[in-house]
């Protein structure tokens, strides 16, 4: 990304945090009214742009010689909203101090969602929590320059920034993640499966993320197709919160998808089973109270492998629910990228079998170890899973593993991802597993360092593509580490006398801790 755009994304979260600061509001209640100012702004420098463009098109009436009315089909064909006059922006942020902003703006979202129907009760309209002049601030902050000559998907990056922002400050998720996933990661899932044609679904899709990548992954590599030609996107939201988010998030970046509310493991709302050209998702990780019985779960066809029963014919644990429905949602050639629990490669009992099943089909293509601290308010490792179901048949028994727990760039002591280095050479592993051009840059460093000759080879500590009888003995298990070994690097620097000196100078002083301790312990009279 151009560092201006950077430096414009730091120089409007921290304005706006800064005025919540001064605020009464906690950053789960500022989340959803900010966001709703940033659609606010960005769509009307979609508007603007669109009409350009679409008055350009226009053809003249040769009886006339007119050019006809703009319509909304016009703006929705270019991936923009036709705005009223008092939804705009710039309206808003000439209003006289005498006008009630907090209400223009809670009627601007209105006027919006009567022009279309499908961001009915999505946008927010509670601007009368906030004070009169923290509004117009914030107005103000969305208003400069900079912003209102930002082009093309600027302010769809920022919008993402902020929902990133947010869920680092842990807004609106009981746990860290639920409503984004990385960037890291779903570039990673974006780049190992290309998604850039035909059905897109997540069923477990959050504030649409990687749906978003997609239109990116789709504008860089299809310019002469737009986003909305090549793909429709499908997704599925258990969060009537993060449903809203979705929605807005697709409106923002001009994406037209079907987002619906509801509960993967009890319904298949966009009946997709078996029509998916690519799945992607972020689930949540090791769900229980799952209704075991339960008569839709029970007669579900994304379960051909059965339902992950304990002995008591209850469901401990959702992995493999999830696991299931993205394998089964694929079509013939489909391919699917999801993040899951590091413990799902190793689990054991009727998930094994599960397992087993699974790469007996030949469609699990790559796993790839993460370490920990992707996510931003809870630290656990994870493995990103790839299913390809038009594997070459020389792959057809095989699986590329990849241990990246030692691929990172430290981004503050509690945060890592991956560089954009690291993410092509990562990718440049699954190219050169399917036989394709590896598509790194010569002066990529990192694939350099672990590839001197240019081409893939099986790394210690890294990767190894393995066969289905290497998996078979051991136990069926997908974990990269037991696979691709260890690169033991050492420190040839350290002085191991000096440090095993004072582990037992702390060691002696802790002892002396637990004896004293221990004697007031025993002189405590019961």
């Amino acid at each position: 990304m151009d560092i201006s755009i950077k430096q414009l994304e730091s120089d409007l979260w921290n304005a706006a945090d800064n005025l919540r600061a001064n605020s009464t509001l906690t950053a789960a209640e500022y989340k959803d009214p900010l966001l709703g100012l940033v659609f606010l702004r960005f769509v009307q420098n979609r508007h603007e742009d669109a009409k350009v463009k679409i008055q350009e098109s226009l053809a003249i009436n040769p009886r006339t010689g007119q050019k006809r009315e703009v319509t909304k089909d016009d703006f929705v064909a270019a991936g923009s909203i036709l705005l009223p006059e008092k939804a705009k922006y710039d309206y808003l942020a000439a209003l006289p101090e005498s006008e009630n902003i907090a209400e223009a703006i809670n009627n601007a979202m209105k006027l919006i969602e009567e022009e279309y129907p499908s961001l009915v009760g999505i946008l927010p309209k509670n601007y009368q929590v906030f004070d009169s002049k923290l509004l117009r601030d914030l107005v103000r902050v969305f208003n400069k320059d900079t912003v209102k000559k930002a082009k093309g998907d600027i302010f769809g990056r920022i919008y993402e920034f902020f929902l990133m922002k947010f869920s680092m400050q842990g807004a609106g998720a009981q746990e860290g993640g639920e409503f984004f996933t990385p960037p890291s990661l779903v570039n990673l899932i974006v780049n190992f499966i290309q998604p850039d044609h035909g059905i897109i679904h997540d069923p477990a899709c959050g504030s649409g993320g990687m749906f978003v990548q997609t239109a990116h992954f789709i504008q860089d590599h299809t310019p002469n197709k737009s986003v909305n030609e090549a793909i429709t996107v499908y997704g599925t939201e258990l969060k009537n919160n993060n449903t809203k988010l979705a929605k807005m998030n697709l409106a923002v970046h001009g994406i037209e998808g079907s987002i619906i509310e509801s509960n993967s493991f009890y319904t298949n709302p966009h009946n997709l089973t078996g029509k998916c050209d690519f799945v992607m998702a972020n689930p949540p990780f090791n769900v229980s109270g799952i209704d075991g019985k339960n008569k839709f779960l029970t007669e579900d066809a994304r379960l051909p492998f059965g339902a992950p029963l304990t002995g008591k014919g209850t469901i401990g644990n959702g992995n493999y629910l999830w696991i299931q429905y993205f394998h089964s949602y694929l079509n013939a050639t489909g391919r699917a990228g999801f993040v899951m629990a590091s413990s799902a490669t190793d689990a054991s009992n009727a998930e094994k079998l599960i397992r087993q099943q699974l790469i007996e089909t030949g469609d699990v293509e790559c796993i790839v170890s993460i370490a920990n601290n992707f996510f931003y308010t809870r630290s656990l490792p994870c493995h990103v899973w790839f299913f390809n179901k038009d594997k070459k048949a020389e792959n057809k028994d095989k699986v590329l593993m990849i241990d990246a727990r030692n691929t990172y760039r430290k981004v503050s002591g509690t945060i890592q991802d991956f560089s954009d280095e690291q993410l092509e050479g990562l990718t440049a592993l699954i190219n050169a597993f399917r036989g394709d051009s590896l598509g790194v840059s010569k002066n990529n460093e990192w694939f350099t360092e672990h590839f001197s000759d240019g081409k893939y080879t099986d790394v210690q500590g890294l990767c190894k593509i393995v066969n289905l009888d290497d998996i078979k003995s051991r136990g069926y298990s997908l974990t990269p580490g037991r696979y691709v070994g260890v690169d033991i690097d050492i420190d040839m620097d350290f002085d191991h006398a000096e440090r095993m000196t004072e582990i037992r100078s702390e060691l002696s002083e802790l002892n002396k801790e637990a004896s004293k301790l221990m004697e007031k312990i025993l002189g405590v009279e019961l």
